[in-house]
């Protein structure tokens, strides 16, 4: 759980179980790994139109939803363009 505290405040990318991407602030989190996005975007990759950013806003993502997280270079991340990058979905995972 402490291991949480040191990815508030930053930019950070979260892969959900459904197979979304999620890019945003953390803003918090509590005991079950329940997250608090700022800022946050979705982005969808497709192989046809490149990679889509849906901006949601304030967003709250449940901890066992959660399958990846970790930190962007904000400097990295802003010099890709992402309508260039031709990617799958990634699929949701199966029990």
């Amino acid at each position: 759980m402490s291991s949480l505290q040191g990815y508030v405040d930053r930019r950070v990318l979260l892969v959900l179980q459904d197979g979304r991407a999620i890019v945003g602030v953390m803003a918090g989190f509590d005991q079950r790994s329940n997250i608090v996005l700022s800022d946050c975007k979705e982005r969808v990759f497709s192989m046809d139109e490149g990679v889509e950013e849906i901006a949601l806003g304030l967003y709250l993502v449940k901890g066992d939803m959660i399958s990846l997280i970790g930190e962007l270079d904000e400097e990295i991340d802003s010099s890709v363009d992402l309508s260039t990058i031709r990617a799958d979905p990634l699929q949701p995972i199966r029990y």
